[in-house]
């Protein structure tokens, strides 16, 4: 059987190294994973689940105090994390240390590309619902079937493409986001884009461009995730270096967008062009928060090439964001190294990550259902997200003890059955 890991590792509690690789090798060949580094990763994506909680339905980090300084965390770097081990779980669906080749390969080409129109389209249902949620599953499905042709390379060979992207593809989508404000092929593009039509959208401009997790910013998350699932985390020293790395990039991105801002001269007044909210911290907070605000449009410096902030879909925010995704997947892969007892504490979030899909478009579901808003929110904020947590754990631990996957989860094993059937 092969894994089911797009959004899922494995189930807490089940014995993962007895299931069979994605080749269909016996277990202790390339295509195998222990259950330290499989829980671990299931434990990261819970995390970045409950991340994204806090940022859709926790308190403003407007409000300071450490209450404000913990919901900043949670902005934009949890949506990083989670598309980090996107991108590890496509190698694990097309095989992990040794790629799948001829049919079994075939197939698993076709598992993650079956996956990734579904996503799109469940992204843009849950778009059409109309919730101030900007849904990633959408452009998730895109960034799938773009990094899918480099499943079969070495890891130095993906980890170098990973730089370059990071290197190119935010400055390419800064110069056509200033094309899109200047000029009207966009528009024209969108009014003949089907899927515009059909979802309300901005469409492939949006998904690409323009939308909050535009496809050109956020396609290296997933290929440094791809880079990093062919080393063995079993290994505390390659975890030792990966948590070097990790910090180095943090350090280069926040560190090096701080030091532009506070040195480099017109670079802060080029950011306040974009219109950012000086109330918040102002153009200077650029260098590690949203509270400032996002570029509006009205302005054309490249000044806002410096500020590292989430979603400010810069080299150096998205540097950033790999740097804090590599150390919270080696310090949950390190944490249930340790053992039976740490992982058995971590279980409800660990069984969270296990069935990520299902209580990502579920939260999004239960806000339209409740009827919040972001901007006001009924109640105490932190109260109303404790509920949404609490809930979520709960659920969990008590659907996994019964059930291998989510139900989303299995939908999406039973829908990319039709794999089965390529020659």
């Amino acid at each position: 059987m092969a894994h089911d890991v797009l959004f899922t590792v494995s189930a807490p509690g089940r014995p993962v190294a007895e299931r069979a690789a994605p080749t269909g090798a016996p277990v202790g060949t390339a295509g195998n994973t222990s259950v330290g580094r499989m829980v671990g990763v299931d434990l990261a994506r819970g995390l970045a689940v409950l991340g994204m909680y806090a940022a859709h339905v926790g308190p403003d980090p407007s409000v300071g105090g450490f209450q404000g300084r913990l919901m900043e965390v949670a902005q934009g770097r949890s949506s990083a994390l989670f598309a980090f081990l996107a991108g590890f779980s496509i190698v694990l669906i097309t095989g992990r240390r040794v790629p799948a080749t001829g049919r079994a390969g075939r197939q698993a080409v076709v598992r993650v590309a079956v996956r990734a129109v579904i996503l799109a389209a469940l992204g843009t249902a849950l778009t059409m619902l109309g919730t101030s949620i900007e849904v990633i599953l959408a452009y998730y499905g895109v960034c799938f079937l773009l990094v899918l042709p480099l499943h079969r390379l070495r890891p130095a060979d993906v980890a170098a493409i990973a730089a370059v992207s990071v290197l190119v593809l935010p400055q390419a989508l800064f110069v056509v986001q200033r094309s899109i404000d200047q000029g009207s092929w966009a528009e024209a593009v969108t009014r003949h884009d089907l899927l515009a039509h059909v979802g309300g959208t901005d469409g492939v401009i949006g998904l690409m461009f323009t939308g909050d997790y535009p496809v050109l910013a956020w396609v290296p998350f997933l290929i440094a995730g791809m880079a990093v699932a062919r080393l063995d985390l079993r290994s505390a020293a390659v975890r030792a270096r990966l948590a070097m790395t990790g910090g180095a990039l943090a350090l280069v991105g926040y560190g090096g967008s701080w030091l532009a801002l506070h040195l480099i001269p017109g670079v802060v007044p080029g950011i306040s062009m974009f219109g950012v909210d000086a109330e918040h911290g102002g153009a200077r907070s650029a260098w590690w928060s949203d509270a400032a605000g996002f570029p509006s449009g009205d302005g054309d410096s490249t000044s806002w090439l410096w500020a590292a902030s989430p979603h400010s879909e810069t080299t150096l925010s998205v540097i950033a964001g790999t740097g804090v995704a590599l150390l919270v997947l080696v310090g949950c892969t390190d944490v249930v190294e340790r053992g039976r007892a740490v992982r058995r504490v971590a279980t409800p979030v660990i069984a969270v990550g296990s069935m990520s899909l299902t209580f990502y478009v579920g939260h999004i579901l239960a806000i339209k259902a409740l009827g919040l808003d972001l901007d006001d929110l009924p109640g105490p904020p932190m109260g109303v997200l404790l509920a949404f947590v609490a809930a979520a754990l709960l659920l969990a631990v008590v659907w996994s003890s019964f059930f291998r996957r989510g139900p989303l989860e299995y939908a999406l094993n039973r829908a990319t059955r039709v794999s089965r059937y390529v020659a």
